[in-house]
Parts: structure tokens; sequence; C-alpha cells
């Protein structure tokens, strides 16, 4: 089993880093309103419906952009692409501080928020991109990770709503988005992993059975982080009638279980198999949506909630140990467009837990769906897999011994093959 030594000096470490902080802080921004969803929700007299509908919004219009983003970056870089969209989240930070006065202005917000939402896949690709297939997984999980922007999120903009105004919030997030800006300028270089391809062979993975069985897998594993993660505050707020900074709190605690695990889960993957882990954790998370529908104590569900979250980021982590064994040569855009699709799953979930809400009374209905959808999965991984094994992938989702001509063609050890 390689130390974490070996790993790092098998790749880039600054780059990695540098792809890291650049996803923690766009994530972060991606989820603000959902982190001042009570404070909105206060301002504009919301009904659950329209709360839901407010919160599911950047999530919709960033997974609607992660696509064009990673086919950007198979042709300007990723780290030129990574600039790029920061630079643009600072100008809509800028919209937001200044002119965001009613419901329709915190709409178009959201829709801006999405560009921050778009970071996924080239995060993932430009940090990943120095190491070898062995240890991607790893790699992977450590620039996934970033989704711990959650944490900063709900961690610091409820008491700077709180004591400045919620608006003021988007003020204060495009001036910290200098840092990573930098960070990228100064540390990160463009890995060497990039081929010559024509835009077909870069979209290919759009028009495989494979791309859309990943894609089905992510909506439950990060659809669920980030709807969930959006949803929470003013979950807390409305079940348990906590204050609006507690709220923040308690769904800080989920968020990072989720984050923090979604390393261990690419780790794991590497050394037990992607497919393994994912198995996994699925049943772990439809038996934390299941007990959640009890309505438990606020410590119980808070507890159910950081095992819930623990099982879909190790679930986020095992998935990508796998995206780039199957689509080595251009892992950004398939990441992109599993990530597109599994965000698509975390915008419907806050407007069905809304919708529970107003016209049941109660979030259990939405808990149920997302259990039997996330079992549905389960079931259809157990049949995929038979097809994987052996023709890219080794038992139980490992690296094979003898990698395919297009694995080693993308590391290195093969010339690409000439026609």
């Amino acid at each position: 089993m390689a130390s974490f030594k070996t790993v790092m000096k098998s790749g880039h470490p600054p780059t990695l880093f540098a792809a890291f902080l650049y996803f923690d802080f766009c994530f972060a921004i991606w989820v603000l309103n959902g982190a001042m969803g009570p404070f909105i929700t206060e301002t504009y007299k919301l009904t659950p419906a329209q709360t839901g509908f407010m919160i599911s919004l950047p999530i919709l219009a960033g997974a609607i952009m992660r696509f064009p983003l990673g086919v950007l970056a198979q042709y300007i870089g990723r780290k030129n692409a990574a600039l790029t969209e920061m630079g643009v989240i600072v100008l809509a930070m800028a919209y937001g501080f200044f002119f965001v006065s009613s419901y329709n202005d915190v709409l178009a917000m959201g829709v801006l928020l999405g560009i921050a939402g778009a970071s996924f896949g080239v995060a993932l690709s430009l940090g990943s991109g120095w190491f070898p297939p062995e240890h991607k997984g790893l790699a992977m999980g450590i620039a996934g990770a970033g989704n711990s922007g959650t944490v900063l999120a709900v961690l610091f903009a409820p008491p700077l709503a709180q004591a400045y105004g919620w608006q003021a919030v988007y003020g204060f997030a495009g001036i910290v988005m200098i840092v990573p800006i930098v960070v990228m300028i100064l540390l990160a270089k463009e890995p060497p992993d990039c081929h010559g391809q024509t835009f077909k062979e870069h979209v290919s993975c759009l028009f495989t059975k494979d791309g859309w069985a990943f894609s089905l897998i992510y909506v439950i594993t990060f659809g669920g982080f980030i709807g969930l993660s959006n949803f929470l505050p003013t979950f807390f707020y409305e079940q348990f009638a906590v204050t609006k900074v507690e709220a923040g709190r308690l769904t800080m605690l989920a968020a990072l279980m989720g984050s923090g695990i979604r390393i261990l889960g690419g780790y794991f993957a590497d050394r037990m198999g992607g497919i393994m882990v994912l198995s996994i954790v699925l049943l772990a998370a439809i038996g934390s949506f299941l007990a959640l529908t009890a309505t438990p104590s606020l410590a119980a569900t808070t507890i159910l909630f950081m095992l819930c979250f623990a099982a879909l980021g190790a679930g986020n982590g095992a998935l990508f140990q796998l995206v780039p064994l199957r689509w080595p040569t251009n892992t950004a855009v398939a990441g992109s467009m599993i990530g597109e699709v599994g965000a698509l799953g975390g915008a419907i979930l806050p407007n069905v837990m809304g919708l529970s809400k107003q016209y049941t009374g109660g979030f259990a209905p939405g808990f149920v769906a997302y259990a039997v959808f996330a079992a549905v999965v389960l079931g259809c991984l157990f049949l995929w897999q038979r097809k994987w094994v052996g023709q890219w992938v080794g038992p139980r989702g490992r690296v094979l011994d003898r990698p395919t001509e297009a694995q080693a063609t993308a590391s290195g050890r093969l010339e690409p093959a000439t026609v």
C-alpha cells in the first residue's frame, strides 16, 4: 500500500492544492443562498415551495454550466479556464452586493451563483492530471474535498448576514475570491495528460451508456450532498425552531463529515475498488434516509445527517476514482458531464422537500423518495459492474493489472496509435 508521501511524489502537489482551494472557494459561493435561506425567506415571506425553488436555482444553473466549462478547459487549458471562471465570479458578487433588492433579484443572483458551481470537472481534472492511474482516486478525493466550501458558507455566512445584512455577504465573498486566484496563478501548472482530440472525441462520453450510468449514481451521491447542504439550514430552522446561526452550525457538522470522508472514499476506492465502496455507501445512504423519516430528536437527526453525509461523500470519492479509468484522455469533459447530471439531482431535492413540507406538513415523503431511488440505482450498479469488470476496470473496481491501450497512452507508457 503506497504511503501518502509516495502518492504525492508521483504527481504535482502545488497544482493539487491550487485545485482544491479553487474548488473550495467556488463551492462556498455556490451554496451561499442555501446558507442564507432562513434570512432570505424571512425578508420576503416566502412559502416552503418558493424557498425550495430559490435554494435549488443555483444548483440547477451550476449543473448546466459544468459541461460547457469542461469543454472550454480542453481547449484553453484547465488553469486558464479556472482563472477565467473566478474572474467572472468576482463580477457576479459585485452585482449581488449592489443590486439585489427583491425576490426576483435573488433568483437572478441564483443563476449567477451557478457560475461557481461549474468548477467541479475542471478542478478535479486539474488536480489529478499529474498523477498516475493507480493514485488518481486519492488525488481526485483531495481536489473534490473542496466541497468543504459548504462548511465555509454555513459557518460564516449566517453570522455575517446577521451582523451586516445578508446582501453584504455577497460583497465579502467577492473579496475573498482573490485568494484562490492568486494561489492558482502562482502554484498551478497545466497537467501533461491532455491529448489533441476533436470536439466529437471530447464529447464522446455523452453517447455512452457508461456515462449515463455514472451520472445516475452521482445523482444520489453528489446530488444528495449538494441538495441537502443547501436545504439543511432551512430544515433545521423550521423543523426544530433553532436560530438561523445555529441552523448553519448544525449543517456545518454534516457537511464537514461529507467533505472529509470524500478523501477516504477515493483512498479506499484505489485499494478496495470503486465499485465495492459505492455498493457499501449506497446501502448506508438508504438506511440513513429511511431512519430520518421517523423524525427523531435534534441530536439524533444531526447524527443521522452526519452518517448520511459521510456515506454520500465517500460515494463521491469512489465514483471519481473510476472516471479517469473509464475516460483517461478526456477526464475534464467526462467529469463535467457527470457532475452536471449529478448536480441536477441536487436541484430536485430542495424542491421535493419544499413541496413535501407544503402539501403534507412534513419532510418524510421526500426522504422516502430518495431512499427508493438510491435502492434502484444500487440494483442497477450490480448489473452494470458485470460488464465493466475486465473491460476497463479490474475486480471490484480496482485498476486493471494490465491497463487498456487508452489508459496506458494517457499515463505516458505508450505512444498514441497512428493511423
